[in-house]
């Protein structure tokens, strides 16, 4: 059986006030261009369809369209599941309109937890579907006041699910949650909403099952074991994710489980990217539509260098400059213990942190002079 696994679209998200409508197209073009070409039995996307719980219309009806389509012009099977940017009420509105033999979608938490049983030629295929829930809900849906981490609200949702899977069959579980040991990006939203709750879940709660789809975290990667996976989101949506090579996850689940992962490239319709130089080093590259943050090296503030960066660089944004940087880095630093018996250093240090720059030779020299001037022994009047 082949799994198209994907998450975290974000539809209707802006990248630093710029619009990703048509980014998001091209990728979606992308994810349907795999399922006609893979033609998978199931395509799951694992929470966070949308951006936030009340999503614009343009990203309803990007999400609408993209669902028609593999309805009408394909056979696979779509899995669903809110995430924690996701409106859950929301989400399961679509499975009123879903054929439920080839469909799952899961928008809040149920105590039931059925699965989509599909079948090849090895036998069931059982895919639970769990929507993500903040802790309170899941101890009202569960009645289990005990529920106080997202771990224990995953637990309690798999328990709930493994009482409905066949007798043999393979299991799929498909949730949005941060496990154990997993890679962040740096934007993803806290799943826990207690004060001093711990936020990740292990990746020991998914035993017994076959492949784990899992959504939140934005880089593809594996966590715990090769079948528990992050697909990744398909667009970078800060510039920590500029180096982060996005795909969608290919899988065949053989009799036992994966027989093979492979990961299948998106490539955005434009690249988020950093570019680091003085203003004139800056301009003299080719221009380009991508989404640019310039670094500028150059030692003094500018007037208005964005609006000339602009003239090449039209989806320039978050401008800085590399001194500043480094001060605020030099800030956050811990403080250690004053150096007493080097106050040179004390002093370049201070200049250093205040100014943005290293003392020159010549202030270094006065610096010195001061010193030796200070340490020499007085003369005593005869």
């Amino acid at each position: 059986m082949k799994i198209l696994h994907t998450a975290d679209w974000h539809l209707g998200r802006q990248f630093e006030g710029t619009s990703l409508e048509q980014d998001h197209a091209a990728a979606l073009e992308q994810v349907f261009a795999a399922v006609t070409t893979h033609a998978p039995d199931a395509l799951i996307v694992a929470g966070d369809i949308f951006d936030r719980a009340v999503p614009p219309e343009t990203a309803v009806r990007q999400f609408n369209a993209f669902l028609a389509r593999v309805a009408a012009e394909t056979k696979t099977a779509i899995v669903l599941i809110a995430g924690n940017h996701d409106s859950g009420d929301r989400i399961a509105a679509w499975s009123t309109l879903s054929d439920a033999r080839r469909s799952l979608v899961r928008g809040a938490l149920s105590p039931t937890e059925l699965p989509l049983i599909l079948e090849d030629a090895h036998g069931p295929v059982a895919i639970s579907a769990l929507p993500f829930s903040y802790e309170r809900s899941a101890q009202e849906i569960f009645a289990n006041p005990e529920i106080k981490s997202p771990e224990d609200v995953v637990r309690a949702q798999l328990a709930a699910a493994r009482t409905h899977i066949p007798d043999g069959a393979r299991w799929v579980v498909v949730a949005h949650a941060f496990v154990h040991g997993g890679n962040v990006s740096g934007c993803e939203r806290p799943l826990s909403r207690l004060v001093g709750g711990i936020e990740t879940v292990s990746a020991d709660v998914f035993s017994g099952a076959h492949y784990v789809a899992l959504g939140h975290l934005h880089r593809p990667q594996a966590v715990g074991a090769d079948h528990i996976r992050y697909s990744g989101a398909p667009l970078a949506f800060t510039f920590e994710e500029e180096t982060c090579e996005k795909s969608l996850t290919l899988v065949d689940l053989g009799p036992d489980g994966p027989t093979r992962i492979e990961l299948i490239p998106i490539t955005p319709s434009r690249r988020v990217r950093t570019l680091r130089g003085t203003l004139a080093e800056i301009l003299a590259q080719p221009a380009s539509d991508d989404l640019i943050r310039p670094i500028l090296t150059d030692p003094a503030r500018l007037v208005e260098p964005m609006k000339r960066i602009r003239e090449r660089f039209p989806n320039a944004c978050a401008l800085s400059y590399e001194r500043d940087l480094l001060a605020a880095e030099r800030r956050e630093r811990p403080a250690g213990p004053a150096a007493a018996d080097a106050p040179a250093q004390v002093i370049s240090d201070f200049l250093t942190l205040v100014r943005g720059a290293a003392p020159s030779e010549a202030e270094t020299g006065i610096v010195a002079s001061y010193l030796a001037d200070l340490e020499a022994p007085e003369e005593v009047a005869a």
